[in-house]
């Protein structure tokens, strides 16, 4: 089958003890897709060099809400920078993540929003989608968007499981990423947000190192807990394990302009 996890970390710090060996136990398991995501500059150079190590990995680059620098000159020089990053991998899939983040963050909104737009405008002078990341920020996340709509879509990461954020998400034409929240036994209202997302706007992932679903939460999180989400999917859908990969499979390769495998 063909397993696929669309947004990990594995330029976190909490794989330097073992990341090679993770890494080929991925590939020994069968993770045949896996994209490592960049929320700072430093983390985005990290992502571009492991995917540039393993056939099998690509990468993302961006500047997260919760990684922007406190003053607007400052953002802007590292606005400049990630540009510079965008030229160097051919294995550059996106620009995220990228959005709003007032969980975190409730003092530096507007230069989160100035974050937001400029590099929805990079992903557009680019060509790229964007990953989205969106807490507690679903109105103004929702506004940005319509007002400066990236022409090659995106996806929301570890998609918050809210009915009025996916409604909007998915009238303008973005993907809907699962994470390991859907499958914890608090999660109350995961399974009526599966329902909501068509079968060709369904992405999964693990954010690993963070949020391993059931029966592995509180764990430090890798690819191969992908099975766990994709299991809950296609019992919500009613649908086969293979079928569901599959679907999946093909979302990933459709938004991202990954080269299929035969």
């Amino acid at each position: 089958m063909k397993w696929i996890d669309s947004h990990a970390h594995y330029n976190d710090e909490k794989f330097n003890e073992d990341r090679e060996e993770i890494l080929r136990l991925l590939k020994e398991e069968g993770i045949k897709k896996v994209i490592t995501a960049g929320y700072s500059l430093q983390s985005s150079k990290e992502a571009i060099k492991i995917s540039d190590q393993y056939p099998f990995i690509y990468n993302t680059i961006g500047i997260s809400p919760n990684d922007i620098p406190e003053q607007k000159e400052e953002l802007k020089e590292e606005l400049e920078q990630l540009k510079k990053l965008a030229s160097l991998s051919e294995k550059t899939v996106a620009i995220g993540e990228i959005g709003l983040d007032y969980h975190w963050n409730t003092e530096n909104k507007e230069i989160q929003q100035m974050a937001f737009k400029e590099q929805i405008k990079l992903a557009n002078d680019l060509k790229l989608p964007i990953v989205i990341h969106t807490r507690e920020a679903v109105m103004d996340t929702i506004q940005i968007l319509k007002e400066n709509l990236p022409n090659e879509k995106g996806v929301f990461h570890c998609c918050p499981l809210n009915r009025e954020l996916v409604k909007e998400a998915l009238k303008l034409g973005f993907y809907i990423s699962f994470a390991g929240p859907v499958t914890f036994k608090n999660s109350k209202n995961a399974n009526e947000i599966i329902e909501m997302v068509p079968d060709d706007k369904i992405l999964v992932e693990t954010d690993s190192p963070y949020l391993s679903p059931e029966p592995n939460r509180g764990k430090r999180n890798d690819s191969r807990n992908i099975r766990h989400i994709v299991e809950k999917i296609a019992q919500v859908k009613q649908k086969g394990i293979e079928e569901v990969t599959e679907m999946i499979y093909q979302n990933l390769i459709r938004l991202f302009k990954i080269e299929n495998e035969k």
